[in-house]
């Protein structure tokens, strides 16, 4: 599997101006603010988002100011969400760090993404493009939905297919179809390419959470999250929803019960209480694998690849195509 620097290369110049332009807009007057901002830029991610947007950009024509500050843009939005859900949540880690509402107060939190956002629309502000304010403003009214559409879903927890494939799509998808879409607005790439790299990103984007979701049984360590949060948090995710629709009545509503005893325990469990909460998880885990939800899941996911490359065969071969295939292939195949 190709590094995430090998995916770079082509526009590994122009990454360089976005870290920089990245660097300067995480900058606060606020003594508190900057302290904040600090150690967010400290942890930042794979950063694949705006690593998608200068490629679709670089596919078309030259990167331009627009494609960076673009880039830097979706790169905050996606920040300040995380923020923010991390809050709704009540998530006491983020990529195997302490959040930033635990690390500080919600409050703290609540206003540093407020921060963020703002300077969000600075950005695109400057960018001067209306149809990218479009994508911008729609992927924020994105997001939000697609969490209230959680903590509703949330109250009922178990969910089909179709709902969980709504969540996502607004979650995730919607994110890598706007940067895809956004890089190649900011290139001036023809209707019939945007259309292409908007189909792509949205396929990358389910592709990439699905991974993620299939990362919730695995029993691996690189992950960055302890293994099975999501159904610990009440989300049940496609594995799961699958090994359910496959198993026989009795056993599902028996797991069922399982899950649903999981997600009530309380947070400040006794000894006893987080052995029993270990015997469930191993009990669901050991489910899933049996009526084989995780294969199924990476069925899907493969589905969703020839989808993302079908909508690549518009381009010519390139160095640029090239790297978006093997961005694919990072997001199926990656171990955290």
């Amino acid at each position: 599997m190709a590094s995430l620097n090998d995916i770079r290369q082509p526009v590994e110049a122009e990454w360089k101006q976005y870290e920089r332009l990245l660097e300067q807009s995480l900058h606060a007057d606020n003594k508190l603010q900057q302290e904040v901002l600090r150690y967010i830029g400290s942890r930042r991610g794979k950063q694949l988002r705006p690593l998608l947007v200068l490629l679709s950009a670089q596919i078309c024509n030259p990167v331009t100011d627009k494609t960076l500050r673009s880039a830097v843009a979706l790169e905050m939005l996606h920040t300040a969400s995380l923020i923010h859900d991390d809050v709704v949540d009540s998530s006491d880690t983020r990529r195997g760090l302490a959040a930033v509402h635990t690390k500080w107060t919600n409050k703290v939190a609540i206003l540093v993404g407020d921060y963020m956002l703002a300077k969000v629309i600075g950005l695109i502000a400057e960018v001067r493009n209306i149809r990218i304010l479009e994508i911008v403003s729609q992927l924020g009214r994105s997001l939000s939905s697609g969490e209230m559409v959680q903590l509703h879903v949330g109250q009922s927890m178990w969910i089909d297919e179709g709902r969980y494939y709504q969540v996502i799509e607004q979650k995730t998808a919607q994110l890598f179809q706007a940067c895809a879409e956004a890089g190649a607005e900011s290139a001036g790439c023809t209707l019939r390419q945007r259309t292409a790299l908007r189909e792509y990103g949205k396929a990358l984007g389910l592709c990439f959470q699905i991974k993620d979701d299939i990362f919730d049984y695995s029993d691996l360590e690189e992950i960055g999250k302890p293994t099975m949060s999501d159904l610990r948090d009440g989300k049940v995710t496609l594995p799961l929803i699958e090994a359910l629709r496959r198993a026989p009545q009795e056993e599902a509503a028996h797991i069922k019960a399982l899950g649903e005893k999981l997600v009530s325990m309380p947070e400040t469990a006794s000894k006893e209480e987080k052995e029993s909460e270990t015997r469930i998880l191993e009990e669901i885990k050991s489910f899933v694998l049996r009526f084989k939800g995780d294969e199924y899941a990476v069925q899907q996911m493969v589905i969703y690849k020839k989808q993302a490359t079908e909508a690549l065969s518009v381009f010519r071969d390139s160095p640029e195509k090239r790297s978006l295939l093997l961005l694919l292939d990072y997001a199926i195949n990656r171990v955290q």
